[in-house]
């Protein structure tokens, strides 16, 4: 039965056109290459959908798979790719510096790293201005964590339960998402703390979040108060009386939970949750790796959309648009705490990826990628609450800019979380239809869509017609 809904998977949406003709596929066929995928490649490296995508090309919002299929691409490689797949810009500088000159270490100057350094701190605002160049968002976590910990010379670190801030034995503390988790001893010295969320959470209204789309929740709050705000306030400093020293090292978080399904807080939370953090001795972390560089549309970084200043900020993903980098942007003094000894990081600031960095950073300026994010965002989080308002197993519609969460339930008063087989073959059918999206939440329950930032409104035309088929499709098959 499952077998004819697959094959019957059509669609009135027409996909808008593209002119980029792929490269004819010319490697393994597609059975050789799953079986070595299986032989050897590490099993956990598990991957999205029944049948396999085998992609060979991608241009821009596009990627193309071994028999020249096209997709939407509304995952972007995890939210990595920013400006879109093999942009042009991004491509010939690195092709340039390829040719040039790949890798010294720093412990020479070469021309990139410097110029790339002032570039970027040129984004942020005093006193975030000195940078240290890692390859990965986890690393770049584990060494925000080090640092906290060595300039506060305190130990305990708090984060949101939900929140995922990397997989290394470092950073697997600080995240909180139970997957990720594996049976050796991790956390010491992190402490969780309740996560505002003001859809799944016990607290939550119609006003509560910085998103174009509120929950469906009824608010009882007076004129100027925000009653799920304080409730939150009130469970974090529960954690800083009972979980934790009374003096901190830290506590980080995310702008916007993004493995957690784009879970956005009380609009005030995180401000009174940095003064808290800071009256105890402790630096405030922000990981920017999935809401950094535009993203949210409204701002350039996710933090500047609390009204907050943190005192660390990580970042890797779209920092490079799939190019291997990231980065711990602070304080001289905080910085000034590693110094004290070494530390080295091999290929942290490399000519190659100090070029791409650049080339993304002139990228979203250029194609106004940060105002794009904000028009198609907006569109595309409106259209996605007419569904909301038309079908009771979209429970959620969330986020700002081109981060965006649809979170799939039973039905909108329980809140539970729909079926995995079902949220399955509303997933299936969508990538069936030419539309690419992630998952996310603490029971997979939610769709994420984080696309790289140069998508269209009629892209989005198309992406949410599909979505529609398919949730029209799965009321068809429960009936």
């Amino acid at each position: 039965r499952q077998q004819k809904w697959k094959s019957s998977v059509s669609t009135q949406a027409k996909m808008p056109p593209c002119d980029f003709v792929p490269e004819k596929y010319e490697s393994y066929p597609y059975e050789r290459m799953k079986k070595i995928r299986e032989q050897n490649v590490s099993p956990s490296l598990r991957m999205y959908y029944k049948k396999p995508l085998l992609l060979h090309q991608g241009h821009m919002q596009w990627l193309f798979d071994y028999k020249g299929q096209r997709y939407l691409d509304l995952f972007a490689g995890i939210v990595t790719v920013s400006v879109g797949h093999c942009h042009p810009k991004v491509t010939m500088a690195t092709q340039k510096q390829l040719a040039r000159l790949w890798h010294t270490t720093n412990i020479y100057m070469h021309p990139s790293i410097q110029e790339y350094a002032e570039k970027l701190t040129s984004l942020l605002p005093d006193p975030l201005k000195v940078v240290y160049l890692t390859n990965s968002g986890s690393e770049a976590n584990d060494l925000a964590m080090f640092m906290a910990r060595l300039y506060t010379r305190n130990f305990d670190i708090i984060s949101f339960r939900g929140a995922y801030h990397g997989g290394s034995p470092y950073a697997l503390g600080l995240t909180s998402i139970g997957l990720y988790k594996h049976g050796v001893a991790n956390g010491f010295g992190c402490s969780t703390t309740m996560l505002p969320d003001v859809f799944r959470g016990p607290w939550g209204g119609s006003y509560c979040r910085d998103s174009p789309v509120q929950t469906v929740r009824k608010c009882s709050c007076l004129e100027g108060v925000c009653h799920a705000n304080d409730q939150y306030v009130e469970q974090f400093k529960d954690t800083l009386n009972t979980s934790v020293p009374k003096t901190l090292a830290g506590f980080i978080a995310e702008p916007i939970q993004g493995v957690n399904g784009a879970v956005q807080y009380p609009r005030s939370f995180l401000k009174e949750a940095y003064r808290l953090v800071r009256e105890r001795g402790g630096v405030c972390i922000s990981d920017e790796v999935q809401t950094g560089f535009g993203r949210t549309g409204s701002h350039f970084w996710g933090f500047q959309t609390h009204d907050i200043v943190p005192d660390i900020v990580t970042l890797a993903k779209g920092i490079g648009n799939g190019f291997p980098m990231a980065a711990v942007v602070t304080t001289k003094e905080i910085a000034s705490s590693l110094a004290q000894n070494l530390h080295f990081n091999t290929f942290g600031g490399s000519p190659l990826a100090c070029v791409v960095g650049a080339a993304v950073l002139d990228a979203i300026e250029e194609d106004g990628l940060q105002k794009n994010s904000e028009d198609v965002g907006t569109y595309m989080l409106l259209e996605l609450a007419k569904l909301r308002d038309k079908f009771e197993i979209v429970g959620d519609v969330r986020g700002k800019g081109l981060m965006i969460g649809v979170e799939m339930v039973t039905d909108k008063d329980s809140r539970h979380p729909l079926p995995a087989e079902e949220i399955n073959q509303i997933w299936e059918d969508c990538k069936d239809m030419g539309v690419l999206i992630g998952r996310g939440g603490l029971y997979s329950q939610t769709f994420r869509i984080k696309p790289p930032m140069c998508i269209t409104k009629k892209d989005v035309d198309f992406a949410v017609e599909v979505f529609h088929s398919a949730l029209q499709r799965h009321m068809e098959r429960a009936a």
